[in-house]
């Protein structure tokens, strides 16, 4: 174990620690203890010396879980006083607070009170309100969701106000109930808070080292950043297994493609996470690894049948039911072995209370997947939430019609359509759930020492780490790896990533090397190509960086383009490793699954001589033929 780590499994210890005991005054609840997580024995599976070729890596003690095996209830229990008091709170509460509790809503502004008509515009076009506290004081809502993009996480102290201001306003409220404060920082590709917190490098890159040590402490710092913001529900981990290398809405978000290995990792962050304080989510139920199609942008079917499914998809999320998980994410999959009626999964009946309810046992918070996304274009805006609340989900993620959603769900409660017992139920795990995190006695973090708490050095040095033993050397032919700093070599860096490209370049020249640098960007047309050939033609080496080239033509011609010219060509492919299989005769090629700073870092390193420790935890097919292996799961080479 490196320092790095060993001081943060100290800082684990201490957030467990400080967590107080739980008591409830009249009707708010006060004070649940940080539930520890379980214990997680993991160790990086042994070096290898060949190109591995294995089927499963060795596993570690991390909970697992098999089909047909019966999980425990979900998250622990809170004691039996805690449970009558939420009941008696659950009892006095109105209807509109109860039906607020199942709403998860955006909101846009930097600041719970912003005037800015930059936020104050979308806030008012879309709810009717100006900002978030009357957001929150309008709609009684249960839970709000950060984005970058909505201006919500600009840094540090930013972040740690917005959240301290929004809980103020829910918690001014009779019944006084906080707020479950979420976003989607899952690392790798959906890095929400890009520059304000130590990143993950992403779960393929995790997934890449067969470490679950390094799934629960890359979720465990993830989580204690995130709770020092006032962030108390990440929307992570996915628990996914891409068995389909056409995904487009996993890939490198994926663990790997290995339903067993998959579950052991997801049930790791899991534990992570919640032993830092903050509620983890897995997603996407009940799977989303064999689609295609990304239910953001349209629809997404699943064709494996009810025991395919059973084999595959739901192992990893029995693994993290066992494993304690707060919450469960459904997608918008439709899954015709679970329901041949067509509907989305999170809208289905069949699959929300009889297969995650009764078949799996899970008795957690069970949300939905985003209701705007392109997936449920079909359904009525004001129509979603309640067919999803109907299908047993206790909470919706930002229903495009929150008004007429809230209203849809009251009159269905007021007709009988949903019965109050039904709507207690829902309020009720809402509420376990918020106790457990301590959220009744204090929601608010300390906004002051927000940013101390935050990428920190020890944070960094750890997501690094794991970022280098990511990297995962494929192909090594010809001698030209690791590269031998010579004077006056030219080298000329090219691809996609205006970031890594420059990082590399830089590095390159940093070894005394004449480094030139061609950005062609992720779908180079014709001119773009051309011009890479031509500083090929003036170099004597070329580091080519690829990003998903799979699904762009451009990038394929562009590897084709280079290779013609002769010179050797060394490959880093930051996407999926996919992009292997579309190399050619490239001497050289390795994969980083990612391309967040550390992982370009990393990416150097290995290129100038540092010992590549990853493999790959999926299998690369060969390039139109998926049932062709061209490099197996558990590949990796070494110097």
């Amino acid at each position: 174990m490196s320092a790095s780590a060993a001081d943060l499994d100290r800082s684990e210890v201490r957030v467990r620690r400080a967590a107080p005991r739980q008591t409830l005054r009249a009707t708010a609840l006060v004070a649940a203890a940080l539930l520890p997580a379980g214990p997680v024995a993991g160790c990086s599976a042994p070096p290898v010396t060949t190109p591995v070729a294995s089927s499963d890596p060795p596993t570690s003690a991390a909970p697992t879980a098999t089909p047909g095996s019966t999980p425990p209830a979900g998250p622990a229990s809170l004691t039996p006083t805690l449970e009558g008091q939420i009941r008696s709170l659950v009892a006095g509460m109105s209807l509109p607070d109860k039906v607020g509790q199942l709403f998860v809503a955006l909101v846009y502004g930097d600041s719970a009170t912003t005037t800015d008509p930059a936020y104050t515009r979308p806030n008012l076009a879309r709810y009717g309100v100006r900002n978030g506290a009357e957001l929150v004081d309008r709609y009684r809502l249960g839970g709000v969701i950060y984005f970058d993009w909505a201006g919500n996480l600009a840094g540090p102290r930013q972040v740690a106000a917005l959240s301290a201001g929004l809980q103020r306003q829910a918690m001014a409220h009779q019944p006084a109930v906080p707020l479950l404060i979420s976003t989607d920082q899952e690392g790798g590709t959906v890095n929400r808070l890009a520059g304000v917190v130590a990143a993950s490098p992403g779960n393929m890159a995790v997934g890449a080292t067969f470490d679950d040590a390094a799934a629960r402490r890359t979720a465990a710092v993830t989580g204690q950043q995130l709770r020092a913001l006032g962030i108390n529900v990440d929307n992570a981990p996915v628990a996914d297994v891409n068995t389909n290398p056409a995904n487009t809405a996993d890939g490198t978000r994926a663990f790997g493609d290995r339903a067993v290995v998959v579950g052991r990792l997801a049930a790791a962050a899991v534990q992570g996470l919640q032993g830092a304080g903050v509620a983890a989510t897995v997603k996407h139920f009940p799977g989303l690894g064999s689609t295609v199609v990304n239910t953001d942008a349209g629809t997404a079917v699943t064709r494996l049948s009810r025991a395919q499914l059973a084999a595959t998809d739901l192992v990893p999320f029995r693994a993290a039911v066992a494993a304690g998980t707060d919450l469960v994410m459904t997608a918008h999959v439709m899954a015709p072995a679970l329901d041949p009626t067509g509907t989305p999964a999170s809208l289905s009946a069949p699959v929300v209370t009889g297969l995650l309810r009764h078949d799996l046992g899970y008795r957690g918070v069970v949300v939905t997947d985003a209701l705007d996304a392109g997936a449920l274009t079909g359904v009525p805006p004001a129509q979603r939430a309640l067919r999803a609340i109907l299908a047993g989900n206790d909470q919706v993620l930002m229903p495009p019609d929150l008004a007429g959603a809230q209203r849809a769900v009251t009159d269905a409660v007021r007709r009988g359509t949903i019965t109050e017992a039904r709507l207690d139920e829902s309020v009720t795990r809402i509420l376990r759930l918020k106790a457990r995190l301590g959220l009744f006695d204090r929601a608010e973090p300390a906004v002051d020492a927000a940013a101390a708490r935050v990428n920190t050095l020890a944070q960094r040095r750890l997501m690094a780490d794991v970022a280098r033993r990511a990297v995962t050397l494929v192909r090594a032919n010809g001698r030209v790896l690791p590269l031998v700093s010579r004077p006056g070599l030219r080298v000329l860096v090219t691809g996609w990533g205006d970031g890594p490209t420059r990082a590399l370049a830089a590095r390159v020249a940093g070894r005394g090397m004449a480094a030139r640098r061609v950005l062609t960007g992720w779908a180079p047309g014709a001119r773009e190509v051309a011009a890479a050939v031509a500083a090929a033609g003036q170099a004597d080496l070329v580091l080519l960086t690829t990003s998903d080239a799979w699904r762009d033509a451009g990038q394929r011609r562009l590897v084709t383009a280079l290779l013609a010219t002769g010179r050797p060509l060394v490959v880093a492919t930051l996407g999926g490793p996919y992009d292997l299989a579309y190399l050619g005769t490239a001497p050289a090629a390795l994969a980083a699954y990612g391309s967040l700073p550390d992982s370009v870092t990393a990416v150097a390193d290995v290129l100038f001589g540092a010992r590549p420790q990853g493999r790959l935890p999926v299998t690369v097919p060969v390039a139109g033929r998926p049932g062709s292996p061209l490099y197996r799961y558990g590949t990796g080479l070494r110097y």
